[in-house]
């Protein structure tokens, strides 16, 4: 019973390890679409509240806000 349990266990394991790029890589293009969204949501509030010379917050909120995504959002904010 042990070594079929151990067997089991093992074969997840291993299964989860082979699955692990594919889903670290769609991981990634879910945080840089998000980055991405974060980017355009500061923008579109710069543009609603119009206000002169604020255009540095609205860029460095929407840096912030994509970086705490993870890789792919501080990606997306060093791209955009």
């Amino acid at each position: 019973m042990r070594l079929c349990a151990c067997l089991v266990l093992l074969s997840i394991l291993c299964a989860n390890a082979a699955a692990s790029p594919i889903l670290e890589g769609g991981r990634f293009v879910w945080d840089a679409v998000g980055g991405a969204w974060d980017m355009y949501r500061a923008y579109q509030d710069m543009r609603e509240a119009n206000y002169i010379g604020a255009d540095k917050y609205f860029h460095a909120r929407g840096n912030y806000d994509a970086a705490q995504r993870g890789p792919g959002g501080a990606w997306a904010a060093k791209v955009i």
